[in-house]
């Protein structure tokens, strides 16, 4: 006779997960998707990508520093060098140490797109709502930027053209013209542009960048302050450029950093203006240096 002691059960009473849910491909995916946002976790708490990230920031606050220094030259009559990150990227390779550095740009901006992509993934959980989703978008984006960052000094350092400067912007924005209700989408761009530029005048205004900050003194504050308002600046004119040639259906109005600061120069007290700005830009960098010093990833 068989004791009923050796039927066993195919699966353990106290089993938590049952055979439909191991087998289901949604469990899978859930299971994939939490691994996924465990190993960004991970790699946002590493000390050693933390330094990659401070990295790349000393990268941009690099670039920044360039830019403004660009256009201070602009603004003094040397038109020579384009004001704008290709320009910048450019004249940091003409160093005798230039094209070293500009690899160690690539993995620092690298290391910063991988930290965005984490933010826009999994980030700014003392966020609720739309809020969360807006700063997730707005990490998404700065990948984007960071990572045009990065393939523009690889290509720089390897011996090529940044491919960027006014001709590109203009191509590009040719395209965008021919193709259907281009029209529209140009002047849609602009604005877009305007309302970032807004933005970054009113985050620089607000000094809700300080967050970012840890003890740092009011001459850092006011580097932020400073360098956001004349970001704003910049990003506004390069937006009313494009709303220009979306209305006067002419690609060569629109164009990049560089046409921007150019434009500033034709109008009265336009030297005072670029250099100005110029100022501001720079002081960005000496913000992106603090808040380096400073960098929170986790």
């Amino acid at each position: 006779m068989w004791r009923r002691h050796h039927c066993a059960a195919p699966y353990p009473e106290d089993d938590t997960v049952s055979p439909s849910t191991t087998s289901s491909p949604s469990a899978g995916a859930q299971n994939a998707a939490r691994d996924v946002q465990d190993g960004a976790r991970q790699a946002k708490e590493s000390e050693s990508f933390r330094w990659l990230v401070r990295l790349g920031l000393i990268a941009y606050g690099v670039v920044h520093l360039l830019i403004g220094w660009l256009a201070i030259q602009l603004a003094l009559g040397d038109s020579q060098g384009s004001a704008d990150n290709g320009g910048a990227l450019h004249t940091l390779a003409e160093t005798p140490v230039g094209r070293p550095l500009l690899w160690l740009l690539v993995v620092g901006f690298g290391a910063l797109v991988i930290w965005q992509l984490a933010e826009a993934a999994i980030g700014h959980e003392d966020r609720d709502g739309a809020k969360r989703t807006a700063e997730r978008i707005l990490s998404a984006a700065k990948a984007v930027i960071y990572g045009a960052l990065a393939f523009t000094s690889a290509k720089i350092a390897s011996g090529g053209s940044s491919g960027g400067g006014s001709s590109t912007e203009e191509t590009w924005t040719a395209r965008l013209m021919e193709a259907p209700a281009g029209q529209g989408l140009v002047g849609l761009v602009g604005l877009g542009i305007l309302a970032l530029g807004a933005g970054l005048a009113y985050y620089g205004w607000s000094e809700k960048f300080t967050k970012h900050l840890n003890g740092s003194g009011r001459g850092v504050v006011r580097a932020g302050k400073v360098g956001y308002l004349a970001k704003g600046v910049a990003f506004g004119v390069l937006g009313a450029l494009f709303v220009v040639a979306a209305v006067e259906h002419d690609a060569q109005k629109g164009g990049g950093l560089d046409d921007a600061l150019k434009t500033m120069l034709g109008q009265p007290y336009g030297p005072i203006l670029v250099g100005v700005v110029g100022l501001g830009i720079a002081s960005y960098g000496v913000y992106c240096f603090a808040r380096a010093r400073d960098l929170r990833t986790a």
